[in-house]
């Protein structure tokens, strides 16, 4: 099983990795749910960190509808990214219509490679998961992180257990949404999941 601790800072990545994490996910702004850390923050947990890191990719906090200049911002960040040798990549990209954006996620997927890409909680706002989630499947991405269209993964659980039946190894679940050291058990035995995302997921 994979413990994914979400992090905003290199002092609580290294933290995390210590007592147990597996990866990484390193955002700055928890508070508007992730943006995209600093430059000396990536390379230096890159440098130091023996697990798994994957960059939050996100100009601002808001909607996941994105101008052609955050555009261009965001594949600055993701060249940075792959210079410095991160595994991995946090992105999402929407229509005002709240579908996946087809051609954005595309492009940046495709500037990504070979860096795992994962879509992140703008997921949970589409109004179809099942289309979309075949959608990422053809676009490539590696992972989608979700809790199901609920505030927690315990009220997602039908979703979630839907999308990784459907799934079938194809692309990974991350199940997310209040999911701490205190509550991964139950969650375990409720949802079929190899991993897991959490601000708490290791005290």
């Amino acid at each position: 099983m994979i413990l994914e601790a979400c992090v905003e800072n290199y002092q609580d990545a290294i933290l995390a990795s210590r007592k147990g994490a597996n990866r990484i996910e390193l955002c700055e702004n928890l508070a508007v749910g992730g943006t995209t850390p600093s430059y000396g923050t990536i390379k230096l947990c890159r440098q130091n960190l023996k697990i798994p890191l994957a960059v939050m990719v996100r100009p601002r906090g808001g909607d996941f509808v994105y101008s052609e200049e955050e555009i261009l911002i965001m594949q600055e960040d993701i060249r940075i990214c792959k210079e410095i040798g991160v595994q991995g990549v946090v992105l999402g990209f929407l229509t005002p219509n709240n579908r996946i954006d087809f051609e954005k996620t595309n492009a940046l997927v495709s500037l990504a490679k070979p860096m795992q890409v994962v879509f992140h909680k703008a997921f949970d706002e589409i109004n179809n998961p099942i289309e979309a989630m075949e959608q990422l499947i053809q676009l490539g991405v590696d992972r989608i992180l979700t809790s199901g269209a609920k505030p927690t993964a315990k009220e997602g659980q039908e979703l979630l257990r839907n999308l990784i039946s459907k799934a079938t190894g194809r692309i990974g679940v991350v199940v997310a949404g209040k999911v701490t050291f205190e509550n991964i058990k139950e969650l375990q035995s409720l949802i079929p999941a190899t991993e897991f995302h959490g601000k708490k997921i290791v005290g």
